[in-house]
């Protein structure tokens, strides 16, 4: 059991769109990622997940609505909810899902992230 700097986390990369793992609960894993530009449209069949907003202002396009969310802000998708990500400038977040979440879903990407990577 030891504490997290979620900060000192982010500053140990650079690149977008590829999350990293920084605990487990219950099944679940804790991401942190940096975002910039846009995403590709996904849905998670099986899991829900959960943005939350550390630095910047990231809106996620729905096929009816855009929310947009700011620092301290977050939301939770439903399985099975089409979203797309888009950060104009860049983006620190905070994800939760179940451990084994693909982050494109059923998407294969040039973003797909093939290997996790845990700090």
């Amino acid at each position: 059991m030891e504490k997290v700097n979620i900060a000192e986390k982010l500053s140990t990369f650079d690149d977008h769109w590829s999350p990293r793992i920084i605990g487990q609960l219950n099944g679940q894993e804790v991401k942190i990622a940096k975002v910039k530009g846009e995403f590709v449209w996904h849905d998670h069949a099986e899991e829900d997940e959960m943005f939350l907003i550390i630095k910047g202002t990231l809106k996620i396009e729905f096929r009816n609505k855009t929310v947009t969310l700011n620092e301290g802000e977050m939301l939770v998708i439903p399985k099975g909810v089409e979203h797309k990500p888009i950060a104009v400038e860049e983006v620190h977040l905070l994800l939760f899902e179940p451990a084994g979440t693909k982050h494109t879903g059923k998407v294969d990407h040039e973003l797909t992230q093939k290997n996790k990577i845990h700090l």
